[in-house]
């Protein structure tokens, strides 16, 4: 079976459970690296839904690197499976190597219950700034997901090796950060996906696995999350939005992960993508706070 006929099949699925997808992106604005930040605003939602509609708040322009049609896909790569997958919905089958297929869901809770949540990093890795938050990480014994793009990743394998090595865990942001992925094709988001989980984990060394799939910008569809669900990759959102990105100085920053702060909460922040001075500053701020306040660190629901 084709790749594409696979997931026409699995996004099938969806379609028979759900409703039509009402959510829509929000003109191109540019960014300021290639490795742009993935953050966008997402209505809250509480830790541990699926709710599998995020809106993403901005397109990031972008020319990619072999053709691709702009056209929707499905098996002919001309219409788009246009809904939802039920929130805790699964589809069965093995992924490549024979594991598991993983849950299709969008995962926007921290396991482990109680006053747990789960920090994840995006668009790195940096040899700057992701040192930095490793060693914050570490003062205050915090793990952490880092959701790295692949070309970064193979850059720079040191700082991925890293990661691994403190215990963290490792999440697959794609190889263009393309936050228009679902108007490309099924064999395009495949490559996306699939090369930069290769990348990610040969950088990473022998035997690493990844956990996550987080679509730049949450630009998830259903035959995008199918996509990561067949590579074994549980499709990561996010409930607590820092919007560290747009820089708006760490008090800002603090603010607004303030907002949505509760047991359970998937935190976001970067450690790539551009100039993340005040990211490092307001992590340090809020690992002290959180330390204060009783909570625990995690890993996202897989």
């Amino acid at each position: 079976m084709t790749a594409a006929a696979l997931v026409a099949t699995l996004a099938g699925a969806f379609l028979t459970a759900c409703g039509p997808r009402t959510s829509t992106s929000t003109p191109a604005q540019a960014a300021p690296t290639a490795a742009s930040p993935s953050a966008s605003a997402q209505s809250p939602t509480a830790p541990g839904s699926a709710s599998d509609n995020p809106t993403p708040s901005r397109g990031v322009p972008f020319t990619p690197s072999h053709s691709a049609p702009l056209s929707p896909p499905n098996s002919n790569s001309t219409t788009a499976p246009g809904a939802a997958a039920s929130p805790g919905s699964s589809v069965s089958g093995k992924a490549p190597g024979g594991g598991p297929l993983a849950d299709p869901s969008i995962s926007r809770g921290a396991a482990g219950g109680g006053k747990t949540v789960a920090l994840t990093f995006d668009d790195g890795p940096d040899p700057r700034w992701t040192p930095q938050i490793l060693a914050l990480l570490a003062q205050h014994h915090a793990k952490a997901t880092f959701c790295e793009i692949g070309p970064q990743a193979q850059r720079f394998p040191y700082l991925t090796k890293a990661i691994k090595a403190a215990g963290d865990r490792l999440c697959d942001h794609s190889v263009h950060h393309n936050e228009q992925q679902d108007r490309m094709s099924v064999d395009y988001n495949t490559h996306e996906i699939g090369d930069a989980q290769r990348g990610i984990a040969d950088a990473a060394g022998a035997g690493t696995k990844l956990w996550y799939y987080r679509a730049p910008g949450g630009d998830f569809t259903p035959w995008i999350r199918a996509i990561a669900a067949q590579h074994d990759l549980r499709p990561l959102g996010w409930s607590d939005d820092a919007n560290d990105w747009r820089r708006l100085g760490v008090d800002g920053i603090l603010r607004n992960v303030d907002q949505n702060l509760r047991p359970g909460a998937v935190i976001l922040m970067h450690d790539g993508g551009g100039d993340r001075s005040q990211t490092v500053q307001a992590l340090a701020r809020l690992l002290d706070q959180l330390d204060a306040q009783g909570y625990s660190y995690g890993f996202p629901v897989v």
